[in-house]
């Protein structure tokens, strides 16, 4: 398949047999991250676990200090003053049946679902539509709980899911290409951290394997992921 000019230009400054230090990979990140829009950071991290074994199983939650850039919309779906507390913390969209409902037409238009323990017999009947889009509220993720305001406010905070796919890697942001370099550099940190920090007793031998940091838009910088 061939590359445009710039990705093939972005492919020079980065040598694909060299395993970066961090902070090096950010700068060189942000030198090539070149097009018109504001670019996603993202990191990959393959790790040596079988996603098919759920004691192999690595997903959680973090908040970013510094966010991710991009600010969710929120749908709580509560009753009384579990409602009123998530609306006075922030959420987009608060309501309970009639949400249900509108969801059951085809409305999407939020980012996370967050709802109390008592509501999930009816967010249940939404399995079906909202599992594939990964909208589904989890209490793995702190999406199913009593306490909305931290809920919300956390979400709205830059708090970012990580969760191993059928591969063994995870893919998830840490930041913008507009963000200064500190800044991403602490994301990162905190993101890789938490990743290590969720290593199942069942995995054996090397946990990380490998970890590329990219642009949207740009060609993988691999990481020295012995450096966290």
């Amino acid at each position: 398949m061939k590359q445009g000019k710039k990705y093939q230009d972005s492919a020079k400054l980065i040598d694909s047999t060299k395993q970066y230090e961090p902070e090096e990979a950010i700068t060189l990140v942000k030198q090539v991250a070149k097009a018109k829009f504001d670019e996603t950071i993202e990191l990959h991290v393959r790790l040596g676990v079988d996603p098919r074994h759920a004691d192999q199983q690595v997903r959680g939650t973090v908040v970013l200090p510094h966010g991710t850039g991009r600010t969710k919309s929120v749908l709580v779906v509560a009753k009384g003053d579990k409602a009123k507390e998530a609306e006075e913390a922030g959420a987009d969209f608060v309501g309970a049946e009639e949400m249900i409902a509108k969801i059951q037409g085809g409305w999407f238009g939020f980012d996370v679902m967050v709802a109390t323990p008592d509501m999930m017999g009816l967010v249940g009947r939404l399995g079906r539509v909202l599992g594939p889009k990964g909208l589904m509220p989890n209490p793995k993720t702190g999406t199913v709980t009593m306490d909305v305001t931290k809920a919300v406010q956390e979400i709205k905070a830059g708090k970012v899911e990580y969760r191993v796919d059928k591969t063994a890697i995870i893919h998830c942001p840490v930041g913008k290409a507009s963000f200064e370099q500190e800044k991403l550099e602490e994301n990162l940190k905190t993101l890789m951290e938490a990743i290590i920090k969720a290593k199942p007793a069942a995995a054996k031998g090397t946990y990380v394997r490998s970890a590329v940091l990219t642009s949207t838009m740009s060609p993988a910088i691999k990481l020295n992921a012995l450096k966290f």
